[in-house]
C-alpha cells in the first residue's frame, strides 16, 4: 500500500478512546434492544400463549435472519461510504422498533418488530469494527475490539436489570417502549460528536474508494484461508451455546429455580453482565498479550476457555442450588465470551483496508446466523420436543446438549490456530 497523508490528520488519544467510548455506547444500545425480549419472554408467552418454538423464533431467527443478510451489503456500502452516517441511521431504526414492539397485539406482530430491529442493527457492528481498525494500530487492536465488545454486556446488564423489574411492575409491553426510546437520543449525540477516520490511519496506509474490490474477490480471499473457515465455525457454534443456553437462561430460573422475573433480571444482569464484560475484555487483551509473542494464541485462548465451560455449564443445569447455578452462570460466561475480539482481528487481518467491514459482517453472518439465529430455536424446539417424557424438566434436559456443541467450538478454534500464522503471512505479502 502506499503512504498517504492520513498520517498527518491528528486525533488524540483522548479523542480516539471517546470514539471507542461512543461506539461502545452505540453497542450498548443494541444489546439492550437485541435481548431485552429475553427477560420478558415469560410474561410475553403468558400473555400471547406462545410456545417455546415460537420464543426461540423471536428471540432467535426471525431477527438473526434479516440481520445477517442485510449485514452483508451494509458492509459493503460501509467500506466505501460513511461509517459515522449508516451507524446513526441504524440505531434510529432499531430503537423505534423496539419501541413500537410494546404495541404488538399477536405473534405475528411481535415477529414483523423483531425483524425490523434485526435490520436497523445489521448497520451497527460491520462499520464500527471497521472505523476501530482505523483508529486503532494491529498491535492494540483485539484489546480495542474487545473494549467494544463489552457493549454486548453492559446491554445485557440494563436490559435483563431495567427490563427485569418494568415487567414485574408495569408490564412487558412498557419495559419494550421504555428501553427503546434512548437510544434515538444517542443517536443524535453520535452523530455530532464522532468523526469518520481516514481508511488507514492507524497503519498510516492508504486505499481509495477506487480500488474497492470485488465482492466476489472479498468472499474468495476468505474461503481461500482455511483459518477463517475455522474462525468462522468456531464462533458459529460457540455462539450457538453462548445464545441458545444463555436466551433460555431466564426461563429455565424461572421453571426450575422458581424465581421472578426482576429478581432474575437483576441476578442474571450481574452474572451474565458484568461476567460476560469480564471475558469479552480479557480475550482481547490477552489475546494481544500473547498474539504478540505468536498470533496462534489468538485463537488457542478462545479454544482453551470454551473447553474449560463444558463442564462449568452441566453444573448450570444439573445443580439444585440456585446459588451454585448463578456462579456457573457467570462462571460460563466469562469462558464463553473470550472469543469474540481475537477472532474479530483475525478476520480483519487477513483482508485488505477496504475489505474489513465485510469481513466483519461475513464473520457475523456465520456467528449470528448459526449462534443467534439456530440456537434460541434449536433448544426451545427440543425442550417442546421433551416436554411428554420429562415435563416441566424438558428445558434443562435439552440445554444438556450444548456441552457436545462447545465441544465441537473448541476443536475449530484449535485447529484454526495452527493455520492462522501462514494466513496472516500470505495476507501481509498480497496487500
Amino acid at each position: 500500500m502506499e503512504q498517504t497523508d492520513n498520517h498527518k490528520v491528528l486525533f488524540s488519544e483522548g479523542y480516539k478512546k471517546y470514539v471507542l467510548l461512543a461506539l461502545t455506547g452505540v453497542y450498548i444500545f443494541n444489546f439492550i434492544d437485541r435481548q431485552i425480549l429475553v427477560i420478558l419472554q415469560e410474561s410475553i408467552k403468558t400473555e400471547l400463549d406462545l410456545s417455546d418454538t415460537q420464543l426461540g423464533l423471536l428471540t432467535g431467527l426471525a431477527f438473526a435472519l434479516f440481520y445477517v443478510t442485510l449485514g452483508l451489503p451494509i458492509a459493503r456500502w460501509a467500506d466505501s461510504s460513511s461509517r459515522k452516517n449508516i451507524i446513526t441511521a441504524a440505531l434510529v431504526i432499531w430503537s423505534f422498533m423496539t419501541a413500537i414492539s410494546g404495541l404488538a397485539a399477536n405473534f405475528f406482530q411481535l415477529l414483523l418488530a423483531r425483524i425490523g430491529v434485526g435490520i436497523g442493527e445489521a448497520g451497527a457492528s460491520p462499520p464500527a469494527h471497521s472505523m476501530i481498525s482505523d483508529y486503532f494500530p494491529p498491535e492494540k487492536r483485539a484489546t480495542a475490539l474487545s473494549v467494544y465488545s463489552i457493549g454486548i454486556y453492559v446491554g445485557i446488564l440494563f436490559g435483563y436489570l431495567f427490563g427485569g423489574w418494568l415487567d414485574e411492575f408495569f408490564g412487558w409491553r412498557v419495559a419494550l417502549m421504555v428501553m427503546g426510546v434512548p437510544g434515538i437520543l444517542y443517536a443524535i449525540i453520535f452523530f455530532f460528536t464522532v468523526k469518520e477516520p481516514p481508511r488507514g490511519y492507524a497503519e498510516k496506509k492508504h486505499s481509495s474508494p477506487s480500488k474497492l474490490p470485488a465482492l466476489s474477490k472479498v468472499f474468495n480471499l476468505l474461503i481461500t484461508r482455511k483459518s477463517f473457515r475455522y474462525i468462522a465455525f468456531g464462533a458459529g457454534f460457540n455462539a450457538f451455546v453462548l445464545y441458545g443456553v444463555g436466551n433460555w437462561t431466564p426461563s429455565f430460573l424461572a421453571r426450575t429455580h422458581e424465581m421472578q422475573s426482576g429478581e432474575i433480571g437483576t441476578w442474571l444482569a450481574f452474572c451474565v453482565g458484568l461476567g460476560g464484560a469480564l471475558g469479552v475484555w480479557l480475550g482481547g487483551y490477552y489475546g494481544d498479550k500473547f498474539g504478540r509473542i505468536d498470533p496462534k494464541w489468538y485463537l488457542l485462548l478462545p479454544a482453551i476457555t470454551i473447553a474449560i465451560s463444558i463442564p462449568i455449564t452441566a453444573t448450570l443445569v444439573l445443580t439444585e442450588s440456585k446459588y451454585l447455578c448463578l456462579a456457573s452462570v457467570a462462571l460460563s460466561k466469562i469462558l464463553w465470551s473470550t472469543y469474540l475480539a481475537p477472532s474479530i482481528a483475525m478476520a480483519h487481518g487477513l483482508v485488505g483496508l477496504r475489505m474489513r467491514a465485510l469481513a466483519s459482517a461475513v464473520l457475523f453472518l456465520f456467528l449470528n446466523l448459526i449462534g443467534l439465529g439456530l440456537g434460541p430455536l434449536f433448544f426451545g424446539a427440543l425442550s417442546d420436543f421433551l416436554i411428554a417424557g420429562f415435563g416441566d424438566e424438558s428445558l434443562s434436559r435439552s440445554l444438556l446438549v450444548s456441552g457436545f456443541v462447545s465441544a465441537i467450538a473448541a476443536a475449530l478454534y484449535w485447529r484454526a490456530s495452527k493455520l492462522i500464522k501462514h494466513d496472516l503471512a500470505l495476507s501481509s505479502k498480497q496487500q
